[in-house]
């Protein structure tokens, strides 16, 4: 009997576990021939995903990271998957602005298109600075992403319709924005969770500057994603972490399913500003739906990285 209450207690927290896993795939074949996409981060996780599926869609895919080595393993795995050869890797360092604004320079001499930019590199919160003096998490996950879309944002208007995707996390709901720090580098998960919430105010900043000028821009949570963050960390705690993500967390792939949705359905460009969640549009708390700290933000980014 004991054997028998084991096993039905075994099944049941799988197939719970199932269930909390269990995500929507964006199967629409909408073509994307023609246009091309820009991926910070996409050698790897959810950006490597997003560029394979966008690829096999037609669509001329750049990948923007800082190590080449690592960058160019990715477009070969990328081009093999998608049966594209029209993938290829620019060099970027999201830490440094410097690097941000020299990459800007180089991509726009080289190509003339962009339809699709996708913020989706990122740092977890650790205790580490970028070369410009903030703090990496923040510095990296909005500073560089800020400065790096008002950069190109003369190209996207020019390809009009275009479309910007920032990738963000539901744990924006745990800390509000300080003003007068917005580095916040004493408690490193606090200093992630602001740089989240910074990401969605920025996405509905840039709508609102935006509106009017065929350039749409949303936020996409993709979930819990069994990606490589815990790099970062030490050997114990990437141990306790790749048993929690496998027992809790999605694939990459699955991860990636509202990054494509947002960049290819028709529907989504239809909510310019808005926050998704597993494909569809969701509800963000009220304090993040704050148009006056969106502009606030926007104006002290400005301040920060130099473009006023």
């Amino acid at each position: 009997m004991y054997f028998l209450y084991t096993v039905f207690a075994s099944l049941g927290f799988f197939f719970i576990l199932k269930w909390m896993k269990k995500r929507r795939y964006f199967t629409e074949l909408k073509r994307l021939d023609g246009k091309t996409v820009l991926i910070t981060g996409g050698n790897s996780g959810i950006g490597k995903e997003t560029a394979v599926a966008l690829a096999m869609r037609g669509a001329r895919v750049v990948i923007a990271c800082r190590d080449q080595n690592k960058a160019e393993k990715a477009v070969r795995e990328i081009k093999l998957k998608s049966h594209s050869l029209d993938v290829l890797h620019m060099e970027l360092d999201l830490a440094s602005l410097r690097s941000v604004r020299e990459f800007c320079k180089n991509f726009l001499q080289k190509e003339k298109r962009l339809d699709i930019l996708i913020n989706n590199a990122g740092m977890p919160g650790i205790l580490d600075w970028t070369d410009d003096g903030f703090s990496l998490c923040f510095g990296v996950n909005h500073l560089g992403h800020f400065l790096l879309t008002n950069l190109l944002l003369p190209r996207l208007k020019e390809c009009a319709p275009s479309r910007v995707l920032t990738l963000t996390c539901s744990s924006y709901k745990y800390q509000k924005l300080d003003f007068q720090d917005l580095n916040y580098n004493l408690l490193p998960f606090f200093t992630y969770c602001r740089s989240k919430l910074a990401n969605i105010y920025f996405s509905q900043e840039l709508a609102r500057t935006t509106e009017g000028k065929g350039v749409t821009s949303c936020a996409v949570h993709p979930g819990f994603v069994q990606s490589s963050w815990t790099v970062h960390y030490s050997f114990l705690f990437r141990m306790l972490m790749q048993v929690i993500m496998w027992m809790f967390f999605v694939s990459c792939e699955i991860g990636a399913q509202t990054v494509i949705y947002c960049a290819v359905s028709d529907e989504a460009a239809k909510h310019s500003g808005g926050y998704f969640v597993d494909c569809r549009p969701a509800t963000l708390r009220p304090f993040a739906r704050d148009a006056g700290v969106a502009k606030k933000l926007w104006e002290a980014s400005e301040r920060l990285v130099k473009l006023v």
